[in-house]
């Protein structure tokens, strides 16, 4: 009984959790009524969403989630620093864009979602599409002398840890 009220309450925690953060992070100061009206955001709009949300994960592990969020912001780093030598000492003749088609092993719509949100937030690569039977990803890079590389690197780094983070 409990357990289901929590539940219609918070039927996305993370999400509620996440808003919260993402509210309190977007305001210019810190005050205590500006955290609850984040809080209140953050239970609102998962409650009011919820009847479109088609299922949730069965599970999340979230140590592995944390671990994932620093190698993202590492990569992101590192690859703000390749993009800019790329940029600066290579010519357009000299790079090497590709398209990459990735096959997915993955089978959760969310970690299908973060995997896309994850390439495009790292500098130089870009998700393009997703097949309609969601088994194929296509990624443009910048600049990319081994497709199946970037393909491997993808597959190793970002989706064996959602994986494992997802189901």
């Amino acid at each position: 009984m409990a357990r289901s009220a929590l539940r219609r309450l918070l039927p996305h925690p993370l999400l509620t959790l996440l808003l919260t953060l993402v509210w309190i992070l977007l305001q210019p100061g810190f005050s205590a009524g500006m955290a609850v009206v984040g809080l209140i955001l953050g239970i609102l709009v998962p409650v009011l969403t919820a009847p479109w949300w088609p299922d949730r994960p069965r599970r999340v592990r979230l140590l592995p989630l944390l671990g994932y969020v620093f190698l993202v912001i590492w990569d992101i780093a590192v690859a703000n620093v390749q993009v800019a030598w790329i940029v600066l000492t290579k010519s357009n003749a000299a790079m090497r864009p590709a398209w990459v088609v990735i096959p997915l092993d993955l089978r959760q719509p969310e970690a299908i979602a973060v995997l896309m949100g994850t390439i495009t937030l790292t500098p130089g690569t870009v998700s393009a599409d997703l097949s309609e039977s969601g088994r194929f990803l296509l990624v443009h890079a910048l600049d990319a002398p081994d497709p199946d590389g970037v393909r491997d690197d993808i597959k190793h780094r970002y989706e064996r840890r959602l994986r494992e983070i997802f189901e």
